[in-house]
């Protein structure tokens, strides 16, 4: 009896996080992230070419 109270408070869990989760991948990168890694991309560029 327990057990169908504890399987229907998971499921709820369940599709919370999951409207949560794709939620946030709908989002997007902010730009402020974008901007970090392409500089980060830029360094990497210019260290990995002095490697070659």
């Amino acid at each position: 009896m327990n057990s169908d109270k504890n399987e229907d408070r998971e499921s709820v869990i369940d599709e919370n996080l999951k409207k949560v989760f794709n939620e946030t991948l709908e989002e997007g990168i902010p730009d402020r992230f974008k901007d970090l890694l392409s500089k980060l991309k830029q360094q990497e560029s210019q260290s990995g070419s002095d490697n070659g």
